[in-house]
């Protein structure tokens, strides 16, 4: 299926690697421009570099800029606008794990985790909103499942994610009027680069440690879901063929969650 992306512009943040980044090498291979934000210059500058191999001149866009910085959502869709004279797709992917039981969460813990996950998503959206209602364009939110279905020791990541699956839904009605789409996907199990760390830690192989993750948690289908998968998912909620779908929260699980 031709996805129809070929010279539109989406916005990453967090996409220096992980999901985020095979999300933009898949956008590039369908014929859009990407840029990328992260939090550390060498990566991003690293990231670049392996994105432009892949792409033809002037296509790839690279900033080093903290969403949590309140300011960072102008920045970044200022350098957008001003390098492709256009947006047509955000995607708010930055975040990272942080769960435990609730006594052992001090106020700065749940603060540092509203602040990235939520309130990150939530300024880059108003930031961009202007930019994606000239294209018709589309926001994706990249959240977890334990958003839908909590178990015990899964905040603040948990409330975080439910907050930003509300977010997407009350925010899908004020932005239709004017075009834009947005919609969340709520991720399992699946590989990224929190995982190849974890691995590297704990000094074993990855597809050993991923495949003990899936086995332990139940997962249906009996394995962890791949980057590919993500960014195949990814890519149509956000081309033109998704056009009708808006307020959206697609678990991406393997069946995990009981949660529809």
């Amino acid at each position: 299926m031709d996805l129809d992306l070929t010279d539109k512009v989406v916005a990453i943040t967090g996409g220096s690697d992980g999901l985020g980044f095979g999300l933009a090498e898949r956008l590039l291979a369908e014929g859009a421009a990407v840029a990328i934000c992260s939090r550390r210059d060498d990566a991003v500058a690293m990231a670049v570099e392996q994105l432009q191999a892949k792409a033809a001149a002037g296509r790839v866009l690279g900033l080093a800029l903290d969403v949590t910085d309140p300011e960072a959502g102008s920045t970044f869709a200022t350098a957008v606008l001003e390098t492709f004279g256009r947006c047509d797709g955000l995607v708010n992917n930055a975040g990272r794990s942080a769960a435990g039981p609730i006594g052992a969460l001090d106020d700065g813990a749940w603060q540092d985790d509203l602040d990235l996950k939520l309130f990150g998503a939530i300024r880059m959206t108003r930031a961009f909103t202007p930019a994606l209602t000239n294209t018709a364009g589309s926001i994706l939110n990249v959240l977890a499942i334990s958003g839908k279905h909590p178990g015990a020791s899964s905040s603040p990541t948990s409330v975080s994610r439910a907050a930003g699956l509300a977010f997407t839904k009350a925010a899908s009605k004020d932005l239709g009027p004017s075009g834009v789409r947005i919609n969340a996907v709520l991720i399992g199990l699946i590989h990224s680069g929190q995982w190849v760390r974890a691995a590297k830690a704990q000094q074993v192989p990855v597809e050993e440690l991923e495949a003990g993750l899936a086995l332990g948690a139940g997962v249906p289908l009996g394995r962890m879901g791949t980057t590919a998968e993500f960014a195949d998912l990814a890519a149509f909620i956000l081309s033109p063929r998704a056009s009708y779908l808006t307020g959206v929260g697609i678990n991406l699980d393997g069946g995990l969650s009981s949660a529809v």
